[in-house]
């Protein structure tokens, strides 16, 4: 069975808008990886060579940039999540869901502190992973691997946490995945 996310409704672009957005996309990738996800939108519009105006009248903010960057990983993330489903049980699928997401949270210095954010910025991208994360939720309450009490927000708090963590420094990325499993088997139904 397959399901597609909701997506949402964008107009097609010109042909010089269309460029202008992966002008931006490029360079704010480029920005980001060098500086982290709080460097600074000038930069990403002098490297883009457009004008700030132009970077805020497709990206009105940090975090809708910050999606539409991240839109690929996710919609990939979430994809591979749904393949899973017959080969690992709910509480492992959930698991793997939550490294992935946290592995992907560190991508860029300081995306970890905005991920809450940019997953409600209604990219195609953040829309799917954020529907995955609940569906995979609902489905490992439904099995009794995950408490009834455990909400979606609570499990990105988590995933923040342990991806800031690492981070600063912290634990190193290996160990992300024992970092979630010390969680979950915290609020596993007993």
């Amino acid at each position: 069975m397959t399901e597609t996310f909701q997506t949402i409704d964008e107009t097609p672009l010109r042909a010089d808008a269309a460029r202008n957005r992966e002008r931006i996309l490029a360079a704010a990738d480029e920005v980001f990886s060098e500086r982290g996800a709080d460097a600074s939108l000038e930069d990403v519009a002098k490297r883009a060579k457009v004008g700030i105006g132009t970077l805020y009248r497709r990206f009105p903010t940090r975090e809708s940039l910050l999606g539409a960057l991240c839109d690929e990983r996710l919609l990939a993330l979430a994809a591979n999540s749904r393949t899973r489903d017959d080969a690992m049980d709910p509480g492992t699928s959930l698991r793997a869901f939550m490294v992935e997401l946290a592995t992907h949270a560190s991508h860029y210095q300081g995306l970890a502190v905005q991920l809450g954010t940019v997953l409600k910025s209604h990219t195609v991208g953040c829309n799917a992973g954020r529907e995955e994360g609940q569906r995979l939720l609902q489905r490992a309450q439904k099995a009794k691997a995950v408490a009834k009490n455990v909400s979606f927000d609570d499990l990105l708090c988590v995933i923040t946490a342990i991806s800031l963590a690492v981070e600063q420094g912290g634990p190193a990325k290996s160990r992300v995945k024992h970092l979630v499993d010390l969680f979950l088997d915290g609020i596993r139904v007993r």
